[in-house]
């Protein structure tokens, strides 16, 4: 047994007392500041309930075909959903979706300018890698506890933690896939006089755009692993049916539920996938040209 060489108890105490005294004096500023994330969650979740089923499964058939322009991929979204609807799932997943699809968006707005500051300058890089490494590595379960603290349960702690853990990837692709883009082609675009801006926006985050695309799909695929530890503190949806098949021991309900997690799970990684090949065809081509 290591020895006990310091009293760590003075530290953990700090610690709880800090996170205490953040819960105190700005509980409420925080709670009006994740606000609008609850709201966007809330207009997702509403927006996809409202949906007919036969629309939604006709939506992401139609996107599965546009990505590929054939029907294999299209064939496994509409089975995929189906058995969500079979299985009597369709409700749980469309909360889940609305949760996974928030976390998505907010992850894309925060992560990309992050991965671009990082992409810009190494002293940022490495200042933010470890803290990615750290977001990374952390147990997902340690980001419930502050969160729970300051907002209580529900789906602002749920949602807020898988921002966090699905964030990194994002952040990573954008910055190697900008730092990644030809050399000659950054400084024909300088010969020609282009601003900092418009060679962002016009040449590298083009070309940069499959590996930020695969980012995105790596986000949502982390956003989606936490939906069953996220209904542990109200986020609901078919997190929560596993939930239920492990505390009642009942293992259809878990298991149809974990296949439901997993059809989900095909559907946006292959479209996500799909597009992204189709745009570094488009590239590639361009680039041959």
């Amino acid at each position: 047994m290591f020895p006990e060489l310091i009293d760590t108890r003075p530290l953990r105490r700090a610690v709880d007392d800090g996170l205490n005294w953040v819960v105190r004096n700005w509980g409420g500023e925080l709670e009006a500041a994740a606000y609008p994330l609850l709201m966007l969650l809330g207009w997702i979740e509403r927006l996809l309930i409202a949906t007919p089923w036969w629309l939604f499964i006709a939506f992401f058939v139609g996107l599965a075909f546009l990505a590929t322009r054939n029907w294999k991929l299209p064939a496994v979204v509409f089975l995929g959903l189906v058995f969500l609807g079979l299985m009597q799932l369709w409700r749980d997943a469309m909360v889940t979706t609305a949760l996974m699809i928030a976390a998505t968006l907010t992850a894309i707005v925060i992560s990309i300018p992050v991965g671009v500051w990082m992409s810009r300058s190494a002293r940022v890089r490495n200042v933010v890698t470890p803290v990615l490494d750290l977001m990374q590595t952390m147990p997902s379960f340690v980001y419930l506890i502050p969160t729970v603290m300051i907002f209580g349960p529900g789906k602002i702690p749920a949602l807020l933690a898988t921002i966090v853990y699905a964030s990194p990837p994002l952040v990573r692709l954008t910055d190697l896939g900008l730092r990644n883009v030809d050399p000659a082609v950054m400084e024909a675009s300088r010969a020609f006089g282009t601003t900092a801006s418009q060679r962002l926006f016009g040449v590298q985050i083009p070309l940069a755009l499959p590996t930020i695309l695969a980012g995105i799909n790596q986000t949502t695929m982390m956003a989606l692993a936490m939906v069953v530890i996220a209904s542990m503190i109200g986020a609901g949806g078919l997190g929560y049916q596993v939930l239920q098949g492990i505390g009642r021991l009942e293992v259809s309900r878990g298991l149809f539920a974990g296949l439901g997690i997993v059809v989900l799970a095909i559907v946006f990684d292959r479209i996500t996938q799909a597009y992204g090949r189709r745009i570094q065809e488009r590239i590639g081509v361009g680039e041959a040209r």
